[in-house]
């Protein structure tokens, strides 16, 4: 038996590429999943096409910047299935620019998202997890979190931010609470759908034209959680060969 089968895990950011991507694959290995998303029609047909394939999910229309949708989000899960055992803290944004440009609203919005999305989900898995001496909490970083890139200057913050909070976890958790943090790097998303600085996307589409599948990081959050309890895998980084940082 797979060590996922059975675990219930949260997914935000689920309508969509890494979140999508993850539900099919841990479904196919037996969790049950709680699925959240802004994107209802996407969300339930998710959870449709994961229950006809024999898997079991629920879904909540989940906003990381609203604390009282998240906190929804994981109460939906002990009143389902009686227990959290991982999150997978994906939801986030892009929408890349130089300073110069000024886009201080798009910084606020990826501040909102990229941080406080994850901060809402620590907080509200948290006292569960503490209450069943076990859990595991996986946040979606990036190679953003480790380089600073040109016209990246406040996502990569947003992205550093993350990976100290994983760690902050790892080492607050103890020997209860798992920690991973995931960074990918150029993966084929809707990521980049979000930057509206026509200069930057032309770029950034050009990286992305050798972009892995988003199952290349679903399978690498499934590795880290199927690990048995004694073993955290604490950081893994993922991106395309031929990606140069």
């Amino acid at each position: 038996m797979s060590n996922i089968q059975e675990k219930v895990v949260i997914i935000t950011g689920a309508s969509s590429g890494l979140g999508e991507a993850t539900a099919h694959r841990l479904a196919k290995a037996g969790a049950k999943l709680v699925l959240g998303a802004r994107r209802e029609q996407r969300l339930k047909a998710l959870c449709d096409a994961i229950v006809e394939q024999g898997g079991e999910a629920i879904y909540r229309i989940t906003d990381v910047t609203d604390r009282a949708q998240v906190d929804g989000l994981a109460d939906a899960a002990k009143r389902e299935y009686g227990r959290i055992d991982v999150l997978v803290n994906n939801a986030g944004l892009m929408p890349l620019s130089p300073l110069d440009q000024l886009k201080v609203d798009e910084w606020e919005q990826m501040i909102d998202v990229n941080i406080k999305g994850v901060l809402y989900g620590i907080a509200a898995v948290w006292p569960t997890m503490r209450e069943q001496h076990a859990g595991h909490i996986i946040n979606l970083s990036s190679v953003a979190g480790h380089v600073v890139f040109p016209s990246a200057a406040v996502y990569c913050a947003t992205k550093y931010a993350v990976k100290a909070l994983s760690e902050g976890v790892r080492q607050e958790g103890g020997d209860e609470i798992r920690s991973t943090n995931i960074s990918p790097g150029a993966v084929a998303t809707e990521l980049t759908t979000t930057i509206t600085d026509v200069e930057t996307a032309q770029g950034v589409n050009e990286l992305y034209e050798l972009a892995i599948d988003a199952d290349a990081v679903a399978r690498a959050i499934a590795f880290a959680i199927e690990q048995p309890a004694d073993v955290d895998v604490n950081e893994i980084i993922i991106r395309p060969t031929k990606q140069p940082l």
